[in-house]
């Protein structure tokens, strides 16, 4: 067995967080770039190039890149061959999220569904932190990490359809999620699409597709496709960069695609804002 510190996933998980709530990812960063070179809206192009210049001040200033710097997720694969000594591992997120999210001036979110009183002196600073955990072979922790914010995460939604509604189903369920939303969740988006599987099998393989590099291409031909027809039918749509209109509804469409059972088709779709904060680390 390979032994983990706990210390040493706390302060590397906090750095992630502290990274990602003031500094958007590279992929999140060129997709910007690109949406503002291929949008035919003058008034588009202006809203991204001050989205481009917030990314810029964030960074250089080490401030949050939206006043929403969201609820930690994580998705957690543990091989069979680690063992973390000096506490658990599911502390440890939670105390990282609590450094991460204190240190670097980010608002802590949590609260009671129906009270909304914030939970941060009660459960802790923006917890409980939302954990995924898969076990996999082999003697690494991969962690990944996104701070999902309230405007993107409520106008996600997820069904479950009847098997005859096939592809066509799925991208007109996908197109009128998107045209319902508007500019709510704060567009240019990333979208994630979960097929298959069961109804929270979906909803958990649609958030999961955000983490997924925008620009990259999924490995299933047929999704890559899939991916590219949906992109091009929202953005379609003219939404645009904040919903000002425009061409650049959507920087890219990721599906996760799961066996099913015979008698249904489950379908989510989960929706990231033009601020995708995410990253990916392996101890």
């Amino acid at each position: 067995m390979r032994e983990i510190k706990y210390d040493d996933i706390v302060k590397v998980v906090k750095n992630m967080i502290i990274k990602c709530g003031t500094v958007l990812p590279a992929d999140a960063y060129k997709a910007l770039q690109e949406a503002y070179k291929n949008e035919k809206s003058q008034v588009a192009r202006e809203v991204l190039a001050q989205l481009l210049e917030n990314a810029d001040i964030a960074k250089d200033e080490q401030r949050p890149l939206c006043q929403d710097t969201g609820l930690a997720v994580f998705f957690v694969d543990i091989g069979d061959e680690v063992k973390v000594v000096g506490g658990n591992l599911r502390d440890a997120l939670d105390e990282a999220t609590v450094a991460g999210y204190k240190e670097a001036y980010l608002r802590a979110s949590t609260c009671e569904p129906f009270s909304r009183a914030n939970l941060k002196d009660t459960v802790g600073y923006n917890l409980p932190a939302i954990v995924h955990f898969d076990m996999v072979p082999g003697d690494k922790l991969d962690i990944s990490y996104a701070a999902k914010g309230g405007g993107s995460e409520n106008v996600s939604r997820a069904t479950v359809f009847p098997p005859a509604a096939g592809k066509e189903g799925i991208i007109n369920y996908v197109k009128e999620v998107i045209s319902q939303a508007g500019g709510n969740p704060c567009p240019p988006l990333t979208v994630g699409v979960g097929i298959g599987g069961t109804f929270e099998k979906a909803c958990i393989s649609s958030k999961h597709a955000l983490f997924r590099d925008i620009g990259s291409i999924n490995d299933d031909k047929e999704m890559a496709d899939m991916e590219l027809e949906i992109k091009e039918e929202l953005n379609r749509l003219g939404i645009g960069a904040m919903g000002m209109g425009g061409t650049q509804t959507v920087l890219a469409v990721h599906i996760e695609a799961n066996p099913c059972h015979i008698a249904s088709l489950p379908v989510s779709v989960n929706v990231q804002c033009h601020s995708s904060r995410h990253s990916h680390i392996t101890i």
